[in-house]
């Protein structure tokens, strides 16, 4: 279905004038470094939590996550479980008053500030703020292709000029407006995702004929599978896939665990912590935190598998060949399919919130993360000019490099390029960043050696034997002659796995071998 009614055309222009609007609101209330950087850290609750779920919450979870339910099924709810309890009350109840009190403490206005002050350590710094530079642009790029890819199906409009515009909106108020205005502009969005997502579910359950009709139907389904997809263990779009086949481990390893525990380690979440004035602020997000992440998670990947259902009753098809084996097209498809054209003007508006509410918040920390953390406090050591400056440049460069990358990536990239980041920060900083909350006994040795052996254990892992990213690389091919150097389920198993407890092992050993901290320091760190 085609919207090119002048109706639609006005609804998004009152959009864009309100987020314009909060983008100069926060541009107005930007008066110092801290204002810019951290929000002033006196953001409300309310804020806080939907800025947190919006950014969170991206189209790689609508659309990507999406369309990796409409074809591996169900299973992908776990995922909305570990989102829940890990991204919402583990990482808000015990990570976040922790970084919000050290973050004042030792005031630090960034992710990586706060780990090289912890450890006192330039070198920390700067490395983890170019691995984000270098690595961010990558899941920045598909959460474009995600917005990109529902206005070129509904819009019909060129998919390269559908890119252009959602990164010109975006960065026009980043830039000026800084994190107050990402964070003003992510809670009306998340309140548009709410209830866009609200209505998804409604509606899709109407058309099936209930919640036990389309449950029923999706799972008489099970004699549909492709054979490719039964051959690697999916037993049906209502069941997990068959313990330890190569499905399985990609959906438990690399998608669930990969994006579940990623979470908690991802820069552009934990600076959110140190936006708020005090705990009590942190306990009340987490009351709107936890429905927001289940209606968006939980109805997407719901939503995704049932289309199965819908497309096979009206087209004979399952969603997998609908979308022309392209997986990131399976929800825009169904959307344009199933819903009356009203929906798709508000789903359209949900996906542009979506998109832009985690663009804005990239684009925010891949720009401090290169200008401030790598170039002004590691390069320059601090003695070159405003951050604020410095990070508007870098702002801008590093949105060069996402678009670029939503060019020329790849179909169904979406999921997994979004679980590669996610477990690559994993691997890299949550070793360091638990240890610098919650044991004091951490070394900066020992961090330093947790963030390289990390980094390059989960980014040899999959160069040389993950075979998802092993094999399009070619680099093992072309060193070794072999597409992977370990065979069998080696190969399916998510680096995650891997780098991130021996990443957690090495922090600790490092540690009791090294020179404890000085106790004054952490006095400073851990003061109440």
């Amino acid at each position: 279905m085609v919207l090119s009614t002048p109706v639609l055309g006005i609804i998004i222009l009152i959009y864009l004038m309100v987020i314009f609007y909060l983008g100069w609101l926060g541009y107005k209330k930007t008066k110092q470094t801290e204002d810019y950087m951290v929000a002033g850290r006196q953001i409300h609750p309310y804020i806080l939590a939907l800025s947190y779920g919006a950014t969170f919450i991206s189209t790689s979870a609508i659309i990507g996550f999406g369309g990796a339910a409409g074809a591996l099924g169900m299973g992908l709810l776990w995922l909305a479980f570990m989102n829940i309890f890990v991204g919402i009350f583990i990482a808000f109840v015990f990570f976040g008053s922790k970084t919000r009190r050290m973050g004042l403490n030792l005031n630090a206005v960034t992710f990586p500030e706060l780990i090289g002050r912890r450890f006192q350590s330039r070198f920390i710094q700067g490395f983890s703020g170019a691995l984000i530079g270098i690595f961010m642009p990558l899941y920045a790029g598909i959460v474009l292709i995600g917005g990109a890819r529902f206005l070129e199906s509904t819009l019909s409009i060129n998919y390269d000029v559908a890119v252009l515009i959602l990164t010109v909106i975006v960065a026009a108020y980043v830039i000026t407006g800084g994190l107050i205005a990402v964070m003003y502009t992510d809670a009306l969005q998340g309140t548009l995702m709410f209830i866009g997502m609200a209505f998804l579910l409604v509606f899709t359950y109407a058309k099936l004929g209930g919640v036990t009709a389309a449950h029923s139907a999706l799972t008489a389904m099970n004699n549909l599978v492709p054979e490719s997809l039964a051959a690697g263990g999916h037993l049906g779009w209502t069941s997990m896939p068959a313990f330890g086949s190569p499905i399985w481990w990609t959906l438990v390893s690399t998608l669930v665990l990969g994006v579940g525990i990623g979470v908690v380690a991802q820069p552009q979440l934990a600076v959110r912590f140190m936006t708020v004035k005090n705990d009590t602020a942190l306990n009340r997000a987490v009351l709107v935190g936890g429905p927001f992440i289940l209606m968006m998670t939980g109805v997407a990947f719901t939503v995704g598998a049932l289309s199965n259902a819908y497309f096979y009753q009206t087209l004979g098809k399952i969603s997998v060949v609908v979308a022309g084996g392209n997986t990131d097209l399976i929800m825009p498809e169904f959307i344009n399919s199933a819903m009356p054209s009203t929906f798709v003007v508000l789903f359209m508006l949900t996906l542009l919130a979506a998109a832009m509410s985690t663009l804005s918040s990239q684009f925010h920390t891949m720009g401090t993360s290169i200008g401030h953390d790598f170039y002004r406090e590691y390069l320059k050591k601090g003695e070159l000019g405003q951050t604020i400056n410095i990070t508007k440049a870098a702002i801008a460069f590093t949105i060069l490099a996402s678009v670029v990358l939503a060019y020329i990536l790849p179909i169904s990239i979406i999921a997994r390029a979004t679980a590669i980041f996610f477990g690559l920060c994993a691997a890299a900083f949550l070793p360091m960043y638990t240890g610098a909350l919650f044991w004091k006994r951490m070394t900066k040795e020992g961090a330093i050696a947790s963030l390289l052996v990390g980094t390059f254990s989960s980014l040899f892992w999959l160069a040389f034997v993950h075979k998802s990213e092993a094999v399009p690389l070619g680099i093992s091919k072309a060193i070794f002659g072999v597409d992977t150097i370990l065979t069998g389920t080696w190969t399916v198993v998510d680096p995650i796995l891997v780098a991130t407890p021996l990443a957690f092992v090495v922090a600790i050993v490092v540690s009791l071998m090294t020179k404890p901290t000085p106790q004054e320091h952490l006095d400073t760190c851990f003061k109440k």
